[in-house]
């Protein structure tokens, strides 16, 4: 198992989902976030929910929690991973993926925590569509930039990996990489974890 902690973002207002898309039932699971979580727990030794609503994961037997309420108003991953080094104190790095990319495997999670981080700001995710900034390791050197980002309300993490030590890990299967942010994608996705 891996030591590094794992964040999993459930913390965003699933405005395209028309409802909390990490609460829809998933793969035999009572919630998308629950069957996350547990298949999380097999390959990472801490998996920590980031989220301003735990009450609302209650279902999770022993979850962890990253409380995302250090800035109310704001519904963004900057404030995430603000709250996850500020509470994870001790941590140098840690594994981040969105609760709606239920596709994301071991394999790939290894090919990530195989590279030495080193002077790496970020190791992260990219396939022929472009590089996915919510899959991969975030270095507390990006800490600051986070808080700055969050002063500035400007929220967009692919400008601050442009400008930052990046590697990238490329994923030939871009549906490995597939996100439920809509009903019709929700559905897509139950059928795939069904084998259909």
């Amino acid at each position: 198992m891996y030591t590094i902690p794992c964040i999993l973002f459930a913390g965003g207002r699933s405005s395209r989902m028309g409802e909390n898309k990490a609460l829809l039932p998933f793969a035999g699971k009572e919630s998308l976030s629950q069957y996350q979580y547990e298949r999380l727990n097999e390959i990472f030794e801490h998996v920590y929910i980031g989220t301003k609503e735990p009450q609302l994961f209650n279902h999770i037997k022993d979850a962890l929690f990253i409380d995302e309420c250090c800035h109310p108003n704001v519904y963004a991953p900057t404030v995430g991973f603000v709250s996850a080094f500020k509470q994870l104190k001790n941590e140098k790095a840690l594994f981040a993926l969105p609760v709606d990319a239920p596709f994301v495997n071991k394999a790939m999670i290894d090919a990530f925590l195989t590279v030495e981080l080193g002077d790496h700001d970020a190791i992260i995710a990219r396939t022929k569509s472009g590089m996915h900034p919510l899959c991969g390791i975030y270095s507390r050197s990006l800490e600051l930039p986070f808080y700055n980002m969050i002063r500035e309300d400007n929220h967009k993490l692919g400008k601050l990996l442009k400008n930052s030590n990046v590697f990238y890990v490329d994923i030939e299967d871009e549906d490995l990489l597939m996100n439920v942010n809509t009903p019709d994608e929700y559905q897509k996705a139950l059928k795939k974890v069904a084998g259909e």
